[in-house]
C-alpha cells in the first residue's frame, strides 16, 4: 500500500517538473510600438475648417483612434501654438490656437518635433508659448534649441527598452551639421534605440537630395538608429543604410495644400519593436479628400 502511495506522489511530482521548467525558461517577450506621421500644420485653412465646423478636433477626426494605436507616436509640428492665434486664410506665416491644438492629445500624439521653418513664425515669444502648451497637454518636444549637448533630448521607456528623440532643420542651413552629429553620438549610449527627426530636403520632390542622403547616412555612422524626415510635402523615397531604416520624406500628414494630388498624399509608418530590434515596420499611405483631415486609406 505504501510503495503505491510513493509511486503515485512521483509521478504526479513529475507530471508538474516539465510545466513548472517551462514557466522558468520561456522567455518574455517585450515589444514596444512606435508611430510616425509626417507634417502636421494646424494653422491657415486647417483652423478656419476647424472654426467654421465648431469642432477642434476637426483635423484628427478620421485618423485618432489609429494614432492611439501604438505606445508612442512621434510628429513634425509644423506651427507654434499661440494664444491670441486669428483665423488667416494666406501666406506662410503659421499659427494655431491652443484649443485646436488640443487635436494633438485627442489623437494620442506624445512627441513632436519642433525643428522646422515654421516654428519660429512668431518669434521667441511663439516658441514659449508653443512650449508651454505642450508641456501643459503632457507632450513632449525635440528640436526647438540644439545648442547644448542632450539638449531636447526626450527619453521614453516602453516595455524595459529606453527610446530616444532628437530633432533638427536644415532648411535654414548646414552650419550646426557638426554639432548636430556630435549631439547624435552623445545621445546614443543613453538609449537602446535612437530616432532623429530631420526637416530638410527640396520642396516638391520624390527623391532625397545628395545632402539628405550623405547626412543620413553621417547620421546612422553616428549612432542614429531610425532617421524619419520632413519638409518637402511629398512622400520621398526610402532606403536602409547599415540596416538602419532612412524615411526621407513622409510628405504631408495634416496640411491644407489641395492644390495638387502629391500634397494631399502621405504616409504614416508604425514600428514595433523587440527590445532593441526592429522586427516589424508597417507603412499605410495617407490621402486628404477635405481640407486638412487625412484619411488611412491603405497598408503597403
Amino acid at each position: 500500500m505504501l510503495d503505491t502511495i510513493i509511486s503515485s506522489l512521483i509521478a504526479f511530482v513529475l507530471m508538474l517538473v516539465p510545466s513548472f521548467s517551462n514557466q522558468i525558461t520561456a522567455p518574455q517577450i517585450n515589444q514596444a510600438t512606435i508611430i510616425f506621421t509626417g507634417d502636421i500644420m494646424l494653422g491657415r485653412s486647417v483652423m478656419g475648417e476647424a472654426i467654421d465646423k465648431n469642432d477642434n478636433l476637426y483635423p484628427f477626426r478620421n485618423t485618432a483612434e489609429f494614432l492611439k494605436n501604438a505606445d508612442i507616436t512621434f510628429g513634425n509640428l509644423e506651427n507654434p501654438i499661440v494664444g491670441d492665434c486669428k483665423r488667416h486664410a494666406g501666406g506662410f506665416k503659421f499659427c494655431t490656437s491652443p484649443e485646436i491644438a488640443q487635436g494633438l492629445t485627442f489623437a494620442g500624439i506624445d512627441i513632436v518635433t519642433l525643428a522646422n521653418n515654421h516654428t519660429n513664425n512668431y518669434g521667441k515669444e511663439g516658441i514659449e508659448q508653443t512650449k508651454k502648451y505642450l508641456i501643459k497637454d503632457d507632450i513632449k518636444y525635440v528640436g526647438d534649441d540644439n545648442l547644448e549637448m542632450n539638449s531636447n533630448f526626450v527619453i521614453k521607456e516602453i516595455n524595459g527598452t529606453k527610446f530616444g528623440f532628437l530633432g533638427f532643420n536644415y532648411t535654414f542651413g548646414y552650419a550646426n551639421l557638426d554639432r548636430d552629429l556630435d549631439q547624435i553620438a552623445g545621445s546614443n549610449p543613453a538609449v537602446d534605440v535612437l530616432i532623429v527627426g530631420t526637416h530638410w530636403g527640396d520642396e516638391y520632390q520624390a527623391t532625397a537630395n545628395r545632402f539628405q542622403i550623405e547626412t543620413a547616412h553621417k547620421m546612422v555612422d553616428n549612432g542614429a538608429d531610425v532617421i524619419i524626415g520632413h519638409h518637402p510635402h511629398w512622400v520621398q523615397n526610402y532606403e536602409e543604410y547599415q540596416d538602419k531604416p532612412i524615411y526621407y520624406s513622409l510628405g504631408n500628414f495634416i496640411f491644407d495644400q489641395m492644390w495638387s494630388e502629391e500634397t494631399k498624399k502621405g504616409l504614416v509608418v508604425k514600428m514595433t519593436f523587440e527590445g532593441k530590434e526592429l522586427i516589424k515596420s508597417e507603412e499605410y499611405k495617407t490621402y486628404t479628400p477635405k481640407i486638412g483631415q487625412p484619411e488611412i486609406i491603405q497598408a503597403q
